[in-house]
Parts: structure tokens; sequence; C-alpha cells
């Protein structure tokens, strides 16, 4: 499947829920905590092609999710995405580890997760900042960003790890996982 969205960084998240609210959007799932690991080779193969494969977990769930190049069409970010569940976050690091994959990388967020028609929208609580991801039809994408207030333009191109990189540039000492502090 082809993932498209929009990742736009705003001042704090209860005006984006607000609006979510007066348009009659479905909250799916409340906030929680959502923590990603992130897995390459010794050599580092994916991430120098731009490719992703992340172990995620969040509740009880686990998804195995592998995530090919991006490219943008004006501010839209699309990019191949295969994700499945697994049994378990251990069975999951196992099989990864059993492959010749190993964690290089882990990032949490707090999300919350909101359906408007056949567009999601998640609101992410980050340790750099709060972002809201718009996801689904391209053509619906700008569109539903602007119902919720928000400018299409305003939308940065990066992945939460590249975003990352680029925060810690700018905040020395902070470490390589993007993590709250404990």
């Amino acid at each position: 499947m082809i993932e498209s969205e929009l990742k736009i960084p705003v001042a704090g998240l209860d005006r984006t829920r607000d609006r979510l609210d007066e348009v009659g959007a479905c909250r799916v799932t409340s906030a929680r905590l959502e923590v990603n690991i992130l897995f390459d080779t010794a050599d580092g193969e994916l991430a120098s092609t731009h490719r992703v494969l992340r172990v995620r977990r969040f509740g009880d769930r686990t998804v195995i999710t592998f995530k090919g190049p991006a490219h943008w069409t004006g501010a839209v970010k699309h990019r191949r995405e295969i994700e499945f569940d697994a049994s378990s976050n251990e069975a999951a690091v196992e099989l990864l580890n059993a492959l010749g994959y190993a964690p290089w990388m882990r990032y949490e967020k707090i999300r919350e997760h909101w359906t408007l028609g056949e567009v999601h929208v998640d609101l992410d609580h980050t340790p750099m900042g709060d972002f809201v991801e718009i996801e689904g039809p391209p053509d619906r994408l700008e569109t539903t960003a602007r119902r919720l207030g928000l400018e299409p333009d305003d939308a940065v191109a990066g992945s939460y790890i590249s975003l990352w990189t680029e925060h810690r540039k700018r905040q020395p000492g902070l470490g390589r996982d993007m993590i709250f502090d404990p």
C-alpha cells in the first residue's frame, strides 16, 4: 500500500482536538504512549537507502512496519508501507534479530487517533514538540488540514527520525533516542 500524509508541527494539540470534535470526527483511541524501535543491518543498509523497518508497540498491540523511500507531491509525502500485527513485541524483535537486523534507535510519542471519513488524523505529542499527522487519500489531505484550521504549506518533509536529528543539532546533549524523560 502507498501511505500518503501531511505532518504539520503545531504549538499545542488542544485547538486541533477541539476542531476535530466540531467537524464530527470520531476519536478511535485516546492519548497513549507509543514506543517505536527502528532496526537495520550492522552497516546501515536500510537507512542508507531511506527505508525503515520498525516495531511499534502501543497498548497490547505490536505492529511490524516496512516503509520504502519517500517522495513528495507538494507538501504531501508518499511512501510504500507494509504493516502487520505480531503476536508480541518480544516475538517481533526476535524475528528481526534472527533475520540479521538489530535495534539502532527508539522513539516515543503520545498518540491520539481520530478518523474523519476516509482520513486518519493523529495528534502526536513528542519529546521535541507536537505534530498533527493527516493520512489518507492524497486528494483529501490538504482540504482536511484546512478544515482543522491547519495550513498544508506548514507541513514538514521529514520523518520523526530526521526531525529528531535536526532537533539534536540545536539541542546538544540530547541522546540518539527520542524518548520522554524517565
